[in-house]
């Protein structure tokens, strides 16, 4: 298989399928994050260095019949070019044959941009057509969007078939790829994995898998109301899911078997209702008064946390502690980050993913110290959980 270190892009015309589905302000249109915009630059930049030209193809939010003003990429032309320091070309429409000819008259160094690929209903539909008629714009593929990789799109999965020994990941998607299997095959340990958010059902699958990878599992969030009520736990109004129970119950027992480390909270700071100026107090966590719900995780079992963290050497982090988004119970998450922030500094690797995770870690102006932080969400969850993504798939086939 080609790779992007190995390829000779000299004179050739490269086609990027690139993830530049960022957020725009809603009355100016102007980028408010340009995280994936970032990430992409240093594969935009390696082929204009080796003398090739580049057209860029992304899509951008969710319009439902065709063209909508406010998801044209043409809001993001000026960032982009800001960030690259070059000028950018914009094609309006990405199969016109204004496209065609824009892209063919590419000179080396060169950028194009094609409009929204979702404007056409074909994409998120894997049109064979419509991924061959986007396959005229380029001599090579590359794929450097993890944040779609999940997808079987044309522009992500079909459009590969066009280019059988032509196609390639960018080093964005390298990096995501070489990163989660960095944790899921690691020979280093122990491995931790924090695994966060509300409910155990869209965690269920991660966990399992897990089990069988890592040393040690600490639950965070919503989801560790259940753990504890399936323990016999008093829990208040918590976040529960009752039909989860026996399977709590299940990994607990797995967790045993496997002599995997399962670190489930202890103590829990509640509130009576659910706002950051709610009255407050920390309490174990199986002994919550009715009427009070736990929003964040105890001073204690932030140190239990941080003493397994600083031990390991590999640590996932997908999910938060808490309600983090509130000030008033952001602490569990936020000595969580630190913990692995000071676990780095000590050496270990240190991978974030997932959109609260990643979200938590901006928030906490974090992001630069730790090891990596993926830009795909729903790409890495089903990555971790071991289905083979068809964006990957099909440059490796």
């Amino acid at each position: 298989m080609a790779t992007i270190e190995t390829y000779d892009f000299k004179g050739k015309k490269a086609l990027i399928r690139v993830d530049f589905n960022v957020p725009l302000d809603k009355e100016t249109f102007e980028v408010t994050d340009d995280t994936r915009i970032r990430a992409a630059i240093p594969t935009i930049q390696h082929i204009l260095k080796q003398g090739g030209s580049v057209i860029l193809m992304s899509h951008l939010g969710r319009p439902k019949d065709g063209p909508e003003e406010k998801y044209s990429l043409k809001h993001i032309l000026h960032q982009t070019g800001k960030l690259l320091n070059e000028e950018i070309r914009f094609a309006s429409d990405c199969i016109s044959e204004e496209a065609f000819e824009m892209s063919a008259a590419l000179k080396p160094g060169e950028i194009l941009l094609l409009e929204n690929l979702r404007f056409y209903k074909e994409e998120e539909k894997g049109d064979v057509n419509f991924a061959k008629d986007l396959a005229k714009h380029g001599d090579v593929y590359v794929n450097d969007a993890f944040g779609t990789a999940h997808r079987a799109h044309a522009s992500t999965a079909v459009i590969a078939q066009f280019f059988p020994e032509d196609k390639m990941f960018g080093l964005l998607l390298e990096a995501e790829i070489k990163s989660v299997d960095r944790v899921l095959n690691s020979t280093e340990k122990p491995v931790t994995a924090i695994v966060g958010g509300a409910k155990v059902s869209s965690k269920i699958t991660i966990i399992e898998r897990l089990l069988d990878k890592v040393d040690n599992i600490i639950i965070g969030g919503g989801m560790a109301y259940t753990f504890v009520k399936a323990q016999g736990g008093k829990i208040g109004n918590s976040l529960v899911e009752d039909d989860y129970l026996d399977t709590a119950l299940h990994i607990i027992e797995k967790a045993k078997a496997k002599n995997v480390t399962l670190v489930i909270p202890v103590d829990t700071v509640i509130a009576d209702k659910f706002d950051n100026d709610a009255n407050r107090k920390e309490v174990a966590i199986n002994e919550i008064p009715d009427g009070w719900l736990g929003l964040d995780t105890g001073s204690k079992t932030s140190e239990m946390c941080r003493e397994t963290l600083l031990k390991s050497k590999v640590i996932l982090w997908n999910g938060p502690m808490g309600v983090f988004e509130m000030p008033n119970f952001a602490k569990g998450t936020k000595d969580v980050a630190t913990a692995i922030v000071d676990a780095t500094k000590n050496g270990a690797f240190s991978l974030i993913g997932g959109g609260d995770s990643v979200a938590a870690i901006n928030q906490f102006g974090l992001a630069d110290d730790v090891s990596y932080v993926s830009t795909g969400g729903g790409a890495m969850l089903e990555y971790l959980e071991g289905i083979e993504l068809p964006g990957i798939k099909a440059i490796r086939e």
